[in-house]
C-alpha cells in the first residue's frame, strides 16, 4: 500500500478583474487529508502546480497541474491544512473575461471539479466580498470557515422570544389563540377589497 498513489481530487474556481491585480486569482484546492505539512512537497510555477504528499498511514498523493495561462507565485498565498491544501493564486494577466478552463489540455479529468462554494459567474462578481476571502482564505480562524454567519440572529429558538416587560400583566394561552396574524403581500390586498 505505500507504494500506491493516488491522486487527489482537486477544486476549483475563479474572480476576474481587468484593471485591480488583488481581485484577479484563482482558489484551487488539493483534498488531500491527513498530509503533515512536514511530509507535503509543493511546487508552485508560473505555469504548473505540482504536489506530492503521505499519509500518516502511508498513502501517497500526487498530482502535476499544467495551468491554462501564467499565474503570479510572489503574489499567491498557500494555506495548508489537516484537510488539504488551499491556495489563492494570483493570474498573472489582467483580463475581464475567466480562464475557459484550468488547465491548459482541454481534455476532461476526472480528479477536477469546480468549487461551487466559491464559484462566481463573471457578470455576479462581488469585489467587496472577495477581498476578504482571499485575504484570510473565506474567513477560516476566527470563524472556521463559516463565512461570519451570525447565529444568534437565526431563528428556532427560545433567544427570539422578547422579553416580557416587568409592569405588564402575563397574558394567557387563551387570548393569545383569539388573535390572527395580519396577512402579508397579495394576501393581505385581497383581504382589503370590499366585497360586491
Amino acid at each position: 500500500m505505500a507504494d500506491t498513489q493516488i491522486t487527489p481530487e482537486v477544486t476549483w474556481a475563479q474572480r476576474s478583474s481587468s484593471s485591480d491585480a488583488t481581485r484577479n486569482y484563482l482558489f484551487v484546492g488539493v483534498n488531500v487529508p491527513d498530509v503533515p505539512k512536514n511530509a507535503a512537497d509543493l511546487s508552485v510555477t508560473p505555469s504548473s502546480i505540482s504536489f506530492t504528499g503521505r499519509t500518516i498511514k502511508g498513502v501517497k498523493y500526487h498530482v502535476s497541474l499544467d495551468l491554462y495561462a501564467e499565474i503570479d507565485p510572489e503574489n499567491s498565498k498557500v494555506n495548508h491544512t489537516a484537510r488539504g491544501v488551499e491556495l489563492v493564486l494570483r493570474k498573472k494577466e489582467l483580463k475581464a473575461e475567466y480562464w475557459p478552463r484550468l488547465l491548459k489540455e482541454t481534455k476532461k479529468v476526472h480528479f477536477l471539479k469546480t468549487d461551487f462554494d466559491k464559484w462566481v459567474d463573471e457578470d455576479e462578481q462581488d469585489p467587496t466580498l472577495d477581498d476578504d476571502y482571499a485575504a484570510n482564505f473565506g474567513g477560516f480562524g476566527e470563524n472556521e470557515g463559516l463565512g461570519g454567519i451570525d447565529f444568534s440572529k437565526l431563528g428556532g429558538g427560545p433567544t427570539d422570544a422578547k422579553p416580557a416587560a416587568a409592569n405588564e400583566p402575563d397574558e394567557s394561552d387563551d387570548n393569545q389563540d383569539d388573535e390572527m396574524p395580519e396577512l402579508e403581500g397579495d394576501a393581505a390586498k385581497e383581504e382589503e377589497k370590499p366585497e360586491n
